[in-house]
């Protein structure tokens, strides 16, 4: 499966970190974890911007994580214009942090930071695959 899979849009069919769709399809979320400096990343990354080095390995998102930030899109980019409005989100899973779209029926008057939260992995109308925060 290609790059291509991933998300309401997709702008590249071909990343060299093309398995982050496989993975999220199959096993949920990952990140990258540099095997050199530790350093993580997401979205996943091929080469570590802190070390340079190119030795990076899979790292799951799993568990609980705390909701660290989040805004209301009432302006879409192309591709996203029916969809708004959204909530844009930030996560942070211990040692990484996680962007992503909050499930889009929780009511936004609920959102607090320092809640918990987790990734679902779904499958959008057109059938591509994407995830979202829920509460935990």
């Amino acid at each position: 499966m290609g790059f291509e899979q991933f998300g309401r849009v997709s702008f590249t069919s071909q990343t060299k970190v093309g398995n982050f769709v496989e993975c999220l399809e199959k096993e949920g979320l990952f990140a990258t974890k540099c095997r050199v400096c530790e350093q993580s990343y997401f979205p996943p990354r091929a080469d570590c911007a802190n070390c340079l080095n190119s030795d990076m390995d899979w790292l799951k998102v799993e568990g609980t994580g705390k909701l660290v930030s989040f805004t209301r899109a009432c302006f879409g980019p192309t591709g996203f214009e029916e969809d708004v409005p959204y909530v844009l989100a930030v996560a942070d899973f211990n040692t990484t942090k996680v962007f992503g779209r909050f499930k889009s029926d929780f009511p936004e008057d609920q959102l607090n930071i320092g809640m918990d939260i987790q990734v679902k992995t779904i499958t959008l109308p057109n059938g591509q695959i994407s995830y979202e925060f829920v509460p935990a």
